[in-house]
């Protein structure tokens, strides 16, 4: 991590990651790239969806390759570069026919590092293959939900899913989150780690560098007026005036609250829920 002088009362806590002592380049590669409008939290109609979410800095999109349809062919990392758009780090790589695609890098991962996708890989950080040729307590990220339906599990930055147990087909997955859940045993996973478990720690420091990302600011409920919020208003400093925690919507958000669709369809391929409320 990088820390800074306190020169002024933002920079004191700051902190951000030693980009210079992984990245190899600044640019990305044209050819991966395009320009792309965010949605910035509203849908279709421009009706404001997900609140706290606007501007930002302009960013170019990187197409990274989630599919790895390429079996049997290895791959060579050629760079390691930042993603404006994930927490994880993403390198080129080239395969032996001469194609080159954005992956998502593992933990560790420097130029030079040999990969590859195959039925029976070695089981080694940054190889590819099937759930079912991986031994119980691995970590693995880059997880299918469906074979052939592309990466979908694990792809933030440190992140990483432990293989538990296998049966009858499926394989028995322990998500961040702590949920456990099932997968077929058919989907492919990548061992290791997402790259960049630091980005966690970063304390970005000051209001501003929140507005690059694209963070707006959030009004605590009690400082806004009744029309506004449920906790809104009241003489001087108040506070909520209700048991229960409740959204700007009125509906129940406190710890513990379930949010879950009760009938939805993959209900069934969980195993135990996550564990939420107070940590001890």
């Amino acid at each position: 991590m990088k820390r800074y002088q306190p020169t002024t009362p933002s920079r004191r806590n700051m902190t951000s990651i030693n980009y210079g002592a992984v990245l190899t380049t600044s640019q990305p590669v044209k050819s991966l790239t395009r320009g792309f409008k965010r949605s910035v939290g509203r849908n279709n109609q421009g009706v404001i969806t997900t609140r706290h979410k606007g501007s930002g800095h302009k960013r170019l999109f990187r197409e990274i390759d989630f599919t790895y349809n390429k079996i049997n062919i290895p791959y060579t990392v050629k760079t390691v570069e930042y993603d404006p758009n994930r927490s994880g780090f993403i390198g080129l790589v080239t395969y032996k026919d001469g194609e080159k695609r954005y992956i998502l890098l593992p933990k560790g991962a420097r130029v030079g590092d040999v990969y590859i996708t195959a039925e029976n890989a070695e089981i080694k950080t940054g190889n590819r293959l099937p759930l079912k040729n991986i031994t119980i307590g691995t970590f693995v990220y880059n997880v299918e939900v469906k074979p052939q339906g592309g990466a979908k599990l694990a792809r933030s930055g440190g992140n990483y899913i432990e293989v538990i147990a296998k049966d009858a087909g499926y394989v028995d997955l322990k998500m961040p989150s702590s949920e456990v859940r099932k997968v077929k045993d058919t989907a492919f996973a990548t061992v290791g780690e997402v790259a960049n478990d630091e980005n966690r720690l970063v304390n970005l420091g000051k209001a501003g560098r929140s507005r690059w990302l694209g963070i707006r600011p959030t009004v605590r409920g009690t400082a806004q007026n009744p029309v506004d919020h449920p906790y809104g208003g009241g003489e001087g400093r108040q506070g909520r005036g209700r048991r229960r925690a409740v959204s700007v919507y009125g509906r129940p958000t406190g710890k513990g609250q379930k949010t879950r669709t009760p009938k939805k369809y993959s209900n069934k391929h969980i195993v135990s829920r996550r564990k939420v409320g107070k940590r001890k």
